[in-house]
């Protein structure tokens, strides 16, 4: 499943997986689809910022079958960058988020 969140202020996609858990560690239950009004977005903020500070490093992959080294995993804060990012620009334009299935 992927999951697109929306704003006046802009849209992107990203996989459902992280996308719940990104919404859980904001406060919400996880539904999909679902929304955050313009109101209640600092206090999403405030909570989800610690949350993923806290997020454990992924362990590192074993190397590929060849000997090379495998591609580094994608930890949390790198797939809450999008959603920090739309979710401050929505704050400072009094902006709703939605998000639904892509």
């Amino acid at each position: 499943m992927l999951v697109r969140f929306d704003s006046k202020v802009g849209t992107f996609t990203m996989f459902g997986d992280a996308a719940v858990e990104l919404l859980r560690m904001m406060g919400h239950s996880g539904t999909v689809p679902s929304a955050l009004l313009a109101a209640d977005i600092p206090a999403a903020l405030a909570r989800l910022k610690p949350a993923v500070a806290r997020a454990p490093e992924p362990p590192a992959p074993p190397p590929e079958p060849d000997g090379r080294p495998a591609p580094p995993p994608v930890s949390v804060r790198q797939r809450a960058y999008p959603l920090i990012d739309l979710l401050e620009r929505a704050a400072k334009a009094n902006a709703d988020v939605l998000w639904d299935k892509a």
